[in-house]
């Protein structure tokens, strides 16, 4: 038998490795203004999903969804800040793993785009960017800036040795990349600076991509009435949002020598939704209609989004108009997609898959099964803390004015801004340079709040002898998009001032980053209370953490209903979920089953209002998006 094993275990070794040398390398190229995969011309059907607004056991399943919708591509945005947390420190793991990501769309039968930016916008905090760029010498963001190409080009470089070589030209799925990102619009925006600068910024963005490696078709993706701002040559542009045909195959031709591919980068099935604004609805026979109107048209597609998934933690950005100085973001990214924020099947998602149907040659598969889902009637809180106590257990810094987040090297959550006063002052309270909520207590009482989101940045306030001012502020999402994206500081970024006297010396600041669980039992020198009646009365008013435990006998998708709480942020099993804010128009949270367990689990709450003393929370089966509360 000794004679035999040596061939047998050589033989077994040769089949196992069958595979992978036996697998076709296809081939995708932009060729006679077609895209041309395998040496056939074909259209793009893609769907836009992000990999970091889904947990990452779910993504077989959403990329089954992508393909039972009809389509053969999906696309994605790579999250710059997401991976580089703080500078030199990366993380590609769990939910981050885009090279994972990428390889089971690849899987599933999918073609992928890629969309490194460097920035992104959609909706994301800072649109991509990590917060702590701002604190960089001499940097300024999507500029021909030494200090911010020297950046760009280490996350370009780290990016590529994650995924270079899942390009098709390397046997992998991804077909096309993105340079850049609606760089036409920032060049609106920014008439300051010269249109030659703009573009050999644009450029070297480009020429960064190339060198890391990334080596398949790049191209752009602009409104149409922006192509001379984003273009840029050796870059197919791209037009999002353009339903007028004959006008995108003219642009088009105008900017890529006469021909096609055409392409709409961002087909918006529904819309982006800010809290205190009614959710945007797009309707479903429009958005059929439009579909197979680009089919015909040979025009390929990409949803923007076909399922938004959730802003789960500080993810969400922020927007701006005339009226409010920020619009904060959701947490659901719902959009009113196709694929619902749960990942269901939607009328939407049927509308266009029977128009696909119609049109296509390749077989279109049965969405897969739901998700289950179940209902909790009731979790108890049992215990709670004031956030004060939790803030004083650690050493503040103190500065004879405000410092902002940046300056005290924290990028997200909050910080409480404090100061004593030896004599007694009143009048009107002014911090115009609020970033972007705040709660202001004096002695530890609630007194107001103020909010950049209604340009609200003063009311009066009495300040009795030998008392305390405290300001929690809290941030509510980096802008994503326009101009002031350059101006993303947060916390209290300019003086505070009382009866228009600036207000300094010996402010202490406390930092509440709430990047780990704020878990009860593991504060030390935090008084924790029983969460009765009478105690919770003491704590009306103060920000509070609650804390309870519940027991599953089976888990499922769960939506946690906050509508009748005040603004704050949730905890499951260690894993935050999201901001909640009674104004709506969410008032529900999604909570993915993968996050649950059989067994025990922990829930912390941050209410940072608390006006009503809560002792119990309960969960829903249908999330709650469109219901606002009147101001």
């Amino acid at each position: 038998m000794k004679k035999f094993l040596g061939p047998l275990m050589l033989l077994f070794l040769l089949i196992a490795a069958l595979p992978a040398f036996g697998q076709k390398k296809h081939t995708f190229e932009i060729k006679g203004g077609n895209f041309v995969y395998d040496g056939k011309a074909v259209q793009i059907h893609s769907g836009e999903m992000h990999y970091a607004r889904i947990p990452h056991q779910y993504w077989r399943h959403r990329f089954q969804m992508i393909k039972a919708m009809g389509l053969n591509t999906v696309a994605t945005y790579v999250f710059w800040n997401l991976h580089e947390t703080e500078p030199g420190k990366w993380d590609f793991t769990g939910d981050k793993n885009l090279a994972e990501y990428i390889k089971t769309a690849g899987e599933e039968g999918l073609m992928v785009i890629l969309r490194p930016g460097p920035y992104a916008c959609a909706e994301w905090e800072f649109g991509g960017y990590p917060w702590w760029l701002q604190n960089v010498p001499g940097m300024e963001v999507r500029r021909d800036n030494e200090a911010f190409l020297k950046h760009t080009e280490q996350y370009i470089n780290r990016l590529a040795k994650e995924v270079a070589h899942l390009q098709i030209t390397n046997g992998g799925p991804i077909i096309m990349v993105q340079a850049e990102n609606e760089f036409g619009s920032y060049v609106s925006q920014r008439k300051d600076i010269p249109l030659e600068e703009h573009r050999a910024y644009n450029a070297k963005i480009k020429k960064q991509l190339e060198a890391a490696g990334f080596n398949v078709p790049l191209f752009t993706s602009d409104g149409s009435w922006l192509f001379e701002g984003g273009a840029t040559p050796g870059a197919l542009p791209t037009a999002n949002g353009e339903s007028n045909i004959e006008n995108l195959k003219k642009v088009v031709n105008q900017y890529n020598n006469g021909q096609g591919p055409y392409m709409v980068a961002e087909f918006y099935p529904g819309w982006l939704a800010h809290w205190a604004e009614p959710h945007p609805k797009v309707d479903a026979s429009g958005i059929a209609r439009q579909t197979e109107k680009y089919i015909t048209s040979d025009v390929s597609f990409n949803f923007y989004m076909v399922h938004g998934g959730t802003n789960f933690g500080f993810t969400s950005g922020a927007n701006y108009d005339k009226n409010h100085d920020i619009q904060p973001d959701l947490t659901s990214y719902d959009y009113d997609a196709p694929i619902s924020e749960a990942g269901w099947v939607t009328p939407k998602f049927d509308s266009i898959r029977n128009v696909i149907k119609k049109h296509v040659s390749y077989k279109v598969p049965e969405a897969p099964k739901q998700i289950p889902l179940i209902e909790i009637p009731s979790i108890k809180l049992d215990k709670v803390a004031n956030v004060f106590d939790i803030a004083s257990t650690q050493k503040p810094v103190y500065s004879d004015k405000p410092l902002t987040f940046e300056q005290l090297n924290q990028g997200h959550g909050y910080v409480l801004y404090s100061r004593k006063f030896n004599q007694p002052i009143s009048g009107t309270l002014s911090i115009e340079g609020l970033r972007d909520f705040a709660v202001i207590y004096v002695n530890g009482e609630k007194v107001g709040e103020l909010n950049r989101y209604y340009k609200n940045y003063t009311m009066e306030i009495d300040i009795p002898f030998n008392s305390t001012l405290d300001i929690l502020v809290e941030n509510m999402g980096r802008i994503n998009y326009g101009a002031e994206i350059v101006r993303n500081n947060k916390g209290i970024i300019s003086p505070v001032k009382i009866n228009d006297i600036e207000i300094t010396g010996d402010w202490a600041m406390y930092k509440l980053p709430m990047s780990e669980t704020p878990v009860l039992s593991d504060l030390k020198n935090v008084k924790v209370y029983d969460n009765t009646p009478a105690n919770a009365a003491k704590l009306k008013g103060c920000p509070v953490v609650y804390q309870g435990t519940f027991n599953l006998t089976e888990t499922g998708d769960t939506f946690i209903d906050m509508e009748q709480w005040g603004k704050g942020i949730i905890y499951i099993n260690g894993i935050n979920i999201g901001r909640y804010w009674k104004v709506g128009p969410q008032q529900t949270l999604y909570i993915p089953g993968v996050w649950l367990k059989k067994g025990s689990n922990q829930i912390v709450i941050f209410e940072q209002l608390n006006d009503e003393a809560k002792s119990d929370v309960k969960t829903v089966k249908v999330p709650v998006l469109t219901k606002l509360q009147a101001q």
